[in-house]
Order: C-alpha cells, then structure tokens, then sequence
C-alpha cells in the first residue's frame, strides 16, 4: 500500500485550539467544512485541492468554485448546501460534501449527484462533442454510520458489469469515505498511513482531546491539512454561533424529513412510531451540538423530562 510521502508542513500547531479559549470547530458540520474549503484564499484553495488530490487519486488543482451560491467569506453569506463544487485546472467538475448524519436514502442520492454533475458540462455547439466531455467526481465523506459491511475506508464507484468483469470506462465516478472506520487507523504510525487515511482522521478526531497529539502529528506532516487548520483558525466566533444554528436548522429538516418517511409508509402506528424515534434522534443530534434543553423542545416538542433522560 502506498505510503504518505508528504514533507513537514510549515505550519505549526499553534492555531489549531484556537489561542483564545474558543471551542475547536467540528469540520464535519457542513458549514465550518464549507467555510473552511471555499474561501478565496491560497490555504484554503490548496486545502481543497490537497483533498481531492487524495481521494481521486492523482494531483489535481482547484481552478475555481463554482458560483452557484453567495460569497463565502463570511459564514452567514452562505445558504444551506450539501456540497462544495469546483472545477480543477483540466476543467472536471467536482463536488466535495461531508454528511454528518447520513440518511438511508444517501446511495441514491449520490448516484443522482453524480449524474446531474456530468450532464451538466456544456457540449452544445458545432465544435464540441461526447469525447470533449471531462471526468466528474461526487465524493462524499460520511460520518457517524457504517454504508458498506466491509472494513475498506474509501469506496470508488464506476459503471460496472458485475456478471462479466468489464468497466464500461466512463467518466463519472462516485467515491465514498466512511469516517466510522478510521478507528483501526488512527493510532497508526503517521508514516505508514496514506495521505487519505491522514485526512479522514484528521476529519473524524479534530475535535477528541484524547487524540490531539495524533492530530498535532498529522497536521504538521501534511500540508493540505495544515492549510485547512490555517483556514479554520481565522473563522471568528461569531461566525462559529451562526454555524450552530445553520446546523439547528439543518437537523429541523432532517427532522421533517423523517416524518415524512413515516407518513408514507401507510400505516398510522408506524407512523407515530416513526414520528417519536425521529424526534429522539434529532433531540441527540442537538444535544451533542450543544443545544440547550429549551430550544430542543421548540423544535421537536419532547417534554423537557425525556430530553434530561438523553443527556
């Protein structure tokens, strides 16, 4: 297996607690990942071409976000997005998500990016045709749930023929990254890890105390991750609250979204017990984000009793 060949970054650890008592920032939550991979600067550009460079597979350069949403300078610029999209210096479209709480439905849902992402290139007109078409990349890190039954970290789907072994050889490619498997991982030696293990460790124990010198380690061995702890360290607090409550949002939606999954299944019993297994499950989500009891009762309704018994 190919080992990580990074030279020491120059960067040091000292931004990564932040210097001033602040909280160190989850990059797992969709804003502070977005925030973190979209500024117009050369850390965070070179963050994100560090990241996808380890999970296609080859070196890449980020030419350019798309601009398909606001500015993202500042955190309450940005609308709620799934995903980053970008296009690297050979012109391949690429979107970059991470989901926290992944939802049953995230394999279809991929597969559905992935194809709006490749029809998406332009080639109408009399110059162009089917060969000018470029390699697209949906690439998902998941957290908090296992997809696949096997130990493998990293997923790289291609249209396949299972029964006869033959790749079609297109160009869309779907690749996954299950954070929950990096436990057998992270106390690796540094050096015997690839450059994409390093990243989906670094993603996954950020915020574990218990594993900061491993994350020291990890942060001052690869550059693209101590450009994105540069990045993370220049995000104020009060960009920091109003992730929070993006993610509150967020988790409102998922809230919906999972009664109407409950709804649809005919059967008004199941729909009440669906109903109050999405609301406990929110309930933790908020709960583990740092929401008081007060608001979680707003929004899902629970007695403040039952949310004490999830504490």
């Amino acid at each position: 297996m190919e080992t990580n060949k990074q030279k020491p970054a120059r960067y040091e650890w000292g931004p990564f607690p932040l210097g001033d008592g602040r909280e160190v920032l989850d990059i797992r939550y969709d804003q502070v990942f977005k925030a973190v991979f979209t500024k117009d600067t050369k850390e965070s550009r070179g963050a994100l071409s560090h990241l996808i460079s380890a999970l296609i597979g080859r070196t890449v350069k980020v030419e350019a976000i798309i601009a398909n949403e606001p500015p993202v300078d500042d955190l309450r610029q940005r609308y709620l997005r799934f995903d980053v999209a970008c296009v690297t210096e050979e012109g391949e479209p690429v979107n970059v998500e991470v989901s926290l709480n992944p939802k049953k439905n995230e394999r279809v849902r991929l597969e559905y990016h992935a194809a709006k992402l490749f029809v998406g290139q332009d080639i109408h007109g009399n110059d162009k045709g089917f060969k000018d078409l470029k390699e697209t990349y949906q690439i998902a890190i998941l957290a908090k749930k296992q997809f696949f039954t096997d130990e493998e970290l990293i997923h790289n789907f291609i249209y396949y023929d299972p029964d006869n072994r033959i790749s079609l050889g297109g160009k869309t490619r779907i690749i996954t990254v299950e954070l929950i498997k990096t436990k057998p991982i992270v106390n690796k030696p540094i050096e015997e890890m690839t450059t994409s293990e390093l990243w989906a460790v670094f993603f996954e124990y950020l915020t574990d105390e218990e594993k900061r010198a491993k994350m020291i380690e990890i942060i001052n061995h690869e550059e693209g991750i101590a450009m994105a702890v540069e990045t993370m360290s220049k995000i104020t607090q009060d960009q920091v609250e109003y992730a929070r409550m993006c993610n509150l949002l967020k988790s409102e939606l998922d809230y919906q979204d999972g009664m109407v999954e409950a709804r649809r299944s005919g059967i008004e019993e199941g729909l009440e017990m669906g109903i109050e297994q999405e609301k406990l499950i929110i309930a933790k989500n908020l709960l583990s984000e740092g929401s008081t009891p007060e608001f979680i009762h707003r929004i899902t309704g629970l007695s403040l009793k039952d949310i004490a018994h999830l504490e």
